[in-house]
């Protein structure tokens, strides 16, 4: 069963090289870049072009702990597509770690999926009622099964552009077939970015940019939304969607919280929004105060724009402990904060006795803000003001991120004034929906991104008495 946690998760990250003799090492590198996007699975599956078959290694855990030399030199071969997973829809078991590898009629085929499928229920109860088996609780076998379907009265181009005109929702995906070919393929809303590169010659597309500096690879441009690339031998081939969306909808949090701040989307430095966030944050909620801090690594760059542009000085009063690795001992009740000890410091000269701003990147179910004005509270700090650059949760996400549930939401619950009691703050401010848009620095920023978590507006349909738990 899949818990909530306290801060939000996205889905996954997704990487792919074309033809490359090194292929699965450049794809653990590059799944390592992305490791941020997924902590519970990862996996490679590489085309070796032996009898048209795909070999997948992939566990539970972290890159680093999931692959070795031998491991990366056994399914070696021409193509690779790699999967850093966290899960939104479907329970965090081996089972459902992609790539997912499907063997039809003497032929493989792999695919590595970051997003969510909103009528995945749907299209599984029909494709059951017709007897088709399936192995996993994810969203994303749902697409296998209409694209072998549809492969039966096609080809791979016919198959790929039938199947996704059925699925709605939110998806950049990755699709390797049994002849090495790498398909990239982004929905018509362009909610989950995804790019695509050259090294060396070899296309390579993936997730975040970041991806790209560190395997040295050259950054070509980002798909657009509904655009579905093929990569094979005859070069590369652009396809658009079937069905056109009426706006493009990219999930402005990944600007906020998701992607790595050296990572560029849609031409927008990630780590110089954060900073405009803030800055736009400080102008808004200008309050005095001696010092301006992150948790790490929470709200950092918005921080630093705060600082900025409010002329308080910015301080690292949390040292973060980066040796801490994802198994240490549990703590009993009577230690419940050992676990937020145990990897954030204080600095106690800095905040004793201080008036001290705190700048957060998201509130979302309030448990973690609480734990962290307790324990600055118990340092001396005199006064404790709360700002956060980003809006107000207070609608779910059905679209890739971890929380499904109106409930989940703390501010969707309680008003700004009794949260802020709540919470034990002097004051709290959250960066308003227009100051967001404003400062995002994209042309009409209202007709380019997705922002239903915070104003309830939703690109695409769905419905209502679907949760992701469904799935599981």
């Amino acid at each position: 069963m899949h818990i909530p946690s306290e801060t939000p998760k996205d889905e996954c990250g997704v990487f792919g090289l074309y033809r490359h003799p090194e292929a699965a090492k450049i794809t653990y590198f590059g799944l390592y870049a992305l490791q941020h996007r997924g902590q519970e699975s990862a996996g490679i599956s590489v085309n070796r072009g032996i009898n048209d078959k795909i070999f997948s290694h992939k566990g539970m855990g972290l890159v680093p702990d999931i692959f070795n030399m031998a491991d990366l030199e056994r399914i070696e071969g021409g193509s690779a597509i790699g999967h850093v997973r966290y899960s939104t829809t479907g329970d965090s078991v081996l089972t459902n770690a992609q790539p997912f590898l499907v063997n039809h009629r003497h032929r493989s085929y792999a695919l590595a999926h970051n997003g969510n499928l909103v009528n995945a229920h749907t299209i599984r109860q029909e494709l059951e009622e017709k007897g088709s088996i399936f192995q996993t609780t994810m969203d994303s076998e749902v697409f296998l099964h209409l694209f072998i379907k549809s492969l039966i009265k096609g080809n791979v181009e016919e198959a790929v552009l039938k199947s996704v005109s059925r699925i709605e929702g939110a998806y950049s995906m990755i699709l390797l077939t049994c002849k090495g070919e790498i398909i990239g393929m982004k929905d018509p809303h362009g909610f989950r970015p995804l790019a695509l590169g050259k090294l060396n010659g070899h296309y390579v597309l993936a997730s975040e940019t970041c991806a790209f500096d560190l395997i040295q690879a050259e950054f070509i441009r980002e798909l657009d939304p509904g655009e579905i690339v093929i990569i094979n031998e005859d070069g590369i081939k652009s396809l658009k969607h079937p069905k056109a969306a009426s706006q493009k909808s990219l999930c402005i949090f990944e600007y906020i919280y998701f992607a790595r701040p050296d990572s560029t989307i849609c031409g927008q430095n990630v780590y110089q929004m954060r900073k405009a966030h803030g800055r736009q944050l400080a102008k808004e909620s200008h309050v005095d105060a001696d010092l301006v801090m992150p948790f790490p690594d929470s709200g950092n760059y918005a921080a630093i724009g705060y600082a900025a542009e409010s002329g308080i000085p910015f301080e690292m009063g949390m040292i973060r402990n980066h040796y801490v690795g994802r198994s240490f001992i549990q703590p009993t009740q009577s230690m419940r904060d050992f676990a937020v000890r145990i990897k954030l410091n204080p600095v106690r000269e800095i905040i004793e006795g201080r008036d001290i701003i705190i700048i957060e990147d998201s509130i979302i179910r309030g448990t973690t803000a609480k734990t962290r004005v307790k324990a600055l509270r118990a340092l001396g700090a005199r006064k404790i003001h709360m700002r956060v650059s980003c809006p107000p949760h207070k609608f779910p996400c059905y679209y890739g991120i971890d929380f499904s549930s109106k409930g989940e939401l703390i501010a969707a619950s309680m008003p700004l004034p009794e949260l802020t009691q709540y919470l034990d703050l002097d004051s709290l401010h959250y960066l308003s929906v227009e100051g967001m848009l404003e400062a995002s620095g994209v042309e009409n920023p209202e007709a380019n991104f997705c922002k239903a978590c915070f104003d309830g507006s939703y690109p695409v349909p769905f419905d209502p008495n679907f949760t992701k738990q469904c799935m599981g």
